[in-house]
């Protein structure tokens, strides 16, 4: 049985090749999070620039910085699992390493997060873009996938690429796990009986780097991943008790999807 965690919030950051991003994605943090409990946790996902030996630096001066580092390149939802199920708190935000993202929305996000929570309805803060600041051609592939997505799942979702969600730690790690699971959270969610609230976000243009992961690639894959989510949503089992064990009626139903 785990220990109860030790922190009431953990930021996970998946990075690769962010060397020049991290340091003021980090005085970022020190300002939006101050006076919040939490730590942050870098996935140093298999970087061949100055990454790791930034944040190795960084994590000796911040004590409330972790580095965790793949050997290789194994994708942003390996990364996050990684960071998620090291992290010893009770809430999780993740945010991209490339700077787009704010850290000064994660706040309001957890406050959303405590005012939407109901029992055993398990809730997922989405951050939602409002001026994206990426390239014709990204927000184009973006759009269509999307569009896909959102006919076929019906997660009532426009922008489910937003790196910027938060949880509870406890939540995630008992959903199904596999490559690309972050670009599926809200359906996820929903096949277990939670919901998902979209909160506006700032998005930001990228100032530093690039990106690893090729536009039509991410809609490639995007596309891919529909089927297997699909079929979770249609096996999705949500057992409904009924009041009392100890009733003398008869047996509690279940009602459950196929």
């Amino acid at each position: 049985m785990e220990p109860p965690p030790s922190h009431l919030l953990a930021v996970v950051v998946p990075v690769r090749d962010e060397a020049p991003n991290i340091p003021p994605l980090v005085a970022e943090f020190g300002t939006a999070l101050a006076g919040i409990d939490h730590e942050i946790i870098f996935v140093d996902d298999g970087s061949t620039d100055d990454s790791q030996a930034m944040l190795a630096a960084l994590a000796k001066e911040r004590p409330e910085i972790r580095v965790l580092r793949h050997t290789g390149s194994f994708g942003q939802s390996a990364a996050i699992l990684t960071g998620v199920t090291a992290a010893n708190a009770v809430w999780i935000a993740t945010i991209d390493g490339d700077g787009q993202n704010d850290p000064a929305d994660i706040p309001d996000m957890l406050q959303r997060a405590w005012q939407e929570e109901r029992p055993d309805e398990p809730v997922l803060v989405a951050g939602r873009r409002v001026r994206r600041k990426d390239s014709a051609m990204k927000r184009i592939a973006s759009r269509i996938a999307n569009g896909v997505r959102a006919r076929v799942l019906h997660d009532g979702v426009p922008d489910s690429g937003c790196g910027l969600k938060l949880f509870r730690r406890s939540v995630f790690l008992g959903l199904p796990r596999f490559d690309h699971m972050h670009r599926f959270l809200p359906a996820l969610f929903a096949s277990i009986g939670g919901r998902t609230v979209l909160h506006p976000v700032a998005h930001r243009p990228r100032v530093a780097g690039r990106s690893h992961y090729g536009t039509w690639d991410r809609l490639r894959v995007g596309i891919v991943d529909l089927a297997g989510v699909a079929w979770l949503q249609r096996r999705a089992c949500r057992p409904v008790l009924g009041a009392s064990a100890a009733d003398a009626g008869p047996p509690a139903s279940l009602e459950v999807a196929r």
